[in-house]
């Protein structure tokens, strides 16, 4: 485990059965809304603000997962933007970005750092 880690604070969203491969899932974290997306050929799961800051929405959960000019992205269900599953950013307007969130799997329960 990595310094950077252990000074997160973990917290437990759900099981890894809860999640549907290359497909979104909303989850309430605390105050937040997170969307998850599962890639089971890297066993990765990315975590961003289910938000969406075009549509004013939690909607990006019911977003297309693809790849666009090289990187992960989430299409938005209302208008189309695409949010880089790395950094957050919008590919159509780089000055507008949603919060991504470290993820990990431990003892099949996906763990978000907070």
């Amino acid at each position: 485990m990595t310094t950077t880690q252990q000074q997160q604070q973990w917290q437990t969203v759900c099981h890894l059965n809860d999640l549907i491969p290359h497909s979104g899932v909303a989850a309430k974290v605390n105050d937040a809304q997170l969307a998850l997306y599962y890639l089971p050929e890297s066993d990765r799961i990315f975590a961003i603000d289910n938000y969406c800051p075009f549509a004013n929405a939690n909607v990006l959960s019911r977003g297309i997962f693809g790849d666009l000019q090289g990187k992960l992205v989430i299409a938005s269900p209302v208008y189309k933007q695409h949010f880089c599953l790395d950094t957050g950013k919008c590919l159509e307007d780089e000055s507008v970005s949603i919060n991504t969130y470290v993820t990990r799997i431990e003892n099949n329960q996906v763990e978000v750092a907070l």
